[in-house]
């Protein structure tokens, strides 16, 4: 029995937070104008995009695939 389908949910639920949270920060710069907050919805925003970036390429991170095999 593997973990990584149990890797892979615990990944996506990270994905749905980092851009859940980082909307909220941005929608709260709109309301209070306080700069952190603005840049903290832009790191998570960024966080989610690479996390979605390693969730398409965990296999090959995992070894499952070779860096070469460009049909998956």
């Amino acid at each position: 029995m593997s973990i990584v389908p149990f890797h892979r949910g615990l990944i996506a639920a990270a994905i749905v937070f980092c851009f859940g949270y980082g909307i909220w920060e941005i929608v709260g710069y709109g309301r209070t104008g306080a700069t952190g907050s603005l840049v903290l919805g832009m790191v998570f925003i960024l966080l989610g995009a690479i996390l979605i970036g390693y969730l398409t390429r965990l296999n090959r991170f995992l070894g499952y695939t070779s860096p070469d095999d460009r049909t998956r």
